[in-house]
């Protein structure tokens, strides 16, 4: 088995070393069945990553930096830096590709291995994702009413083995290079998924496509103040209208998998094509930019759970203030053009 790992580190410095000593540890080495390969992608940095990267590496063992290549590239962007990894960066010879971002901990030292051995066996597996664990559940300090209020929330709110979390997955090599990404998507992991689990619209949604190991997580800063918390949602927001928009426009103008690929390779080298997408279907009626579900969303899994406690409403109501700041916030956004683009 050969996989290669795309370790997206975007202005890391304070945060690559920690990641690059678990990967050391990762027991996925040491298995002389499977050929890993990690490739750390710094991308469009204006810090030390490259150089806080390499200094990490001389202080590992040998064994494990001999795995690792360090990357310096101009041009930022997670989307154009993973569409680069799969069709330019990674091996022609991959069986799959692993995803991961440069702030994570991977506490595990048999995950890489146990998540890489269970898509390869697994034939009727496409990806497999890792459940994402938020630090102040796992050990760090959470002081204060707003990192414990984020913590106990969202989690609980999607099923994480259905789910694509960027900050962790794996992929069949084969299938991924199918996709292209197209340049300033704002979330890459609901792209991925719904390009997955369709064979790019190809045939309906496939559950059956994706799967969770059950025994490994990742750990990953949470989110710890309420305006890092108003982009963080404004941010998927806007993808998740921007991803809209694209799906509808690859059903609409490709009649097969194969014009699909095509329409989404040239998107991925054209700095307009989003753009010029939002302008030209965006906003819709009645809705505007962003649709109306999402402020109804968090009411419709409220009543849905008749849990009515005192506990559930209060984050009922606190969230519906958040929904509605996000909401105009991200209508304001894509209204001045500067909705697409995100890191």
């Amino acid at each position: 088995m050969k996989i290669s790992f795309a370790i997206f580190a975007h202005n890391e410095e304070e945060n690559i070393p920690d990641l690059l000593l678990d990967l050391s540890k990762q027991d996925i080495l040491l298995d002389s069945d499977i050929d890993v390969r990690f490739v750390l992608l710094a991308n469009g940095c204006t810090d030390d990553t490259v150089a806080a990267a390499r200094s990490a590496l001389s202080t590992l063992p040998p064994e494990f930096s001999a795995h690792v290549e360090v990357l310096d590239l101009v041009e930022s962007g997670k989307s154009r830096t993973a569409h680069r990894f799969i069709h330019e960066f990674s091996r022609p010879d991959d069986d799959l590709l692993g995803f991961m971002d440069g702030d994570i901990r991977i506490p595990m030292p048999t995950a890489l291995r146990d998540m890489s051995t269970e898509l390869y066996d697994r034939s009727n597996l496409v990806v497999i994702t890792s459940h994402p664990i938020k630090d102040i559940n796992f050990g760090a300090s959470s002081k204060g009413f707003i990192p414990r209020l984020i913590g106990s929330g969202a989690d609980s709110l999607t099923d994480w083995k259905k789910s694509i979390c960027g900050q962790l997955f794996l992929a069949r090599t084969g299938a991924l290079r199918r996709i292209g990404l197209p340049i300033g998507l704002p979330v890459e992991d609901g792209f991925f998924r719904a390009m997955l689990l369709t064979g790019l619209f190809s045939h309906p949604e496939d559950l059956n496509l994706i799967d969770g190991h059950q025994d490994v997580f990742h750990v990953y800063s949470s989110i710890k103040t309420l305006p890092e918390l108003v982009r963080h949602q404004t941010r998927i927001v806007i993808g998740s209208a921007i991803n809209s928009a694209i799906y509808q426009k690859v059903r609409n103008e490709a009649v097969n998998e194969s014009e699909a690929h095509d329409m989404l390779m040239k998107a991925a080298v054209d700095e307009e094509w989003i753009p010029t997408l939002i302008r030209q279907e965006l906003p819709r009626l009645p809705f505007g930019y962003i649709p109306f579900e999402f402020l109804s969303n968090r009411w419709r899994r409220y009543i849905q759970r008749k849990k009515f406690g005192a506990k559930p409403t209060l984050n009922l109501f606190l969230g519906t203030g958040l929904d509605l700041t996000v909401w105009i916030l991200a209508s304001y956004k894509m209204h001045r053009g500067t909705g697409a683009g995100h890191w």
